[in-house]
């Protein structure tokens, strides 16, 4: 079985506007077009969407991008929960495609984490050349870059399930983002590679190569690494406060 790899952005609390996010997520995708040429137009739902297309084609501008995420307000009943922000999905093919998965302004502190989402193709070759390092760190430069998580991501659910040890907790991957906030680097081991994104935050590869669940050798050197960076209090996140009754 193949590793459901995917690339993941998250970050706490944080209360932004529709338009704040917007500007946050045109800068997104405009970097994420330069990863790969599939990435160059994203699409959504909708009533009236031309049955040759995906869904309804979304701009990669501040306006539109605005109103997209307003219609993407959490309700309860006809109430709009401002705390809990905003969520949008965006797809780029009508079969097997990518999927970006956006979740921003929130500023609950019992909600879920703020997050930016994408889940590659399932299809080949068109996964193959997305799933390899150098496309994958340039997805998570833009994801950094644009929406300042705390840490980032490339991993497979599967490897992530052996690798977490909290519920809470940065997880590493394949390719791991971890933002200045969180603390300092400590010496990570042969053949880790690290580079500065801008002066916010770091990118660690792990590997060149993909690391796969079913690797013994890639489960024990991701757990080594966590370990590392969980020494230097870099994994631990605070756990969400309860829902007040």
């Amino acid at each position: 079985m193949q590793d459901s790899y995917y690339v993941g952005a998250y970050w706490g609390p944080r209360k932004e506007t529709a338009l704040e996010c917007a500007r946050r997520a045109e800068l997104f995708l405009h970097m994420l077009a330069r990863s790969d040429p599939s990435f160059t137009q994203w699409y959504r739902a909708g009533r009236g969407v031309p049955r040759e297309l995906p869904g309804h084609p979304v701009r990669a501008d501040i306006t539109e991008l605005e109103k997209l995420l307003l219609q993407g307000r959490i309700r309860a009943g006809k109430e709009v929960m401002e705390d809990l922000g905003f969520m949008q999905i965006m797809w780029n093919a009508k079969k097997e495609a990518t999927e970006i998965h956006l979740s921003c302004g929130g500023y609950s502190p019992w909600g879920g984490p703020n997050s930016c989402l994408l889940n590659p193709t399932r299809e080949s070759p068109l996964r193959e050349r997305l799933l390899r390092a150098p496309v994958l760190a340039e997805v998570l430069t833009s994801m950094a870059t644009a929406w300042d998580p705390d840490f980032a991501m490339v991993s497979s659910t599967e490897m992530v399930r052996l690798v977490q040890k909290r519920k809470w907790e940065v997880r590493v991957g394949w390719l791991t983002y971890l933002s200045r906030r969180l603390g300092r680097l400590p010496p990570l081991p042969a053949p880790v590679r690290i580079e500065p994104v801008g002066a916010i935050g770091w990118l660690l590869h792990l590997s060149p190569e993909p690391m796969t669940s079913s690797n013994p050798e890639h489960v024990a050197f991701t757990s080594r690494v966590r370990e590392l960076l969980d020494r230097a209090g870099l994994i631990q996140l605070p756990e969400p406060e309860p829902a007040s009754e």
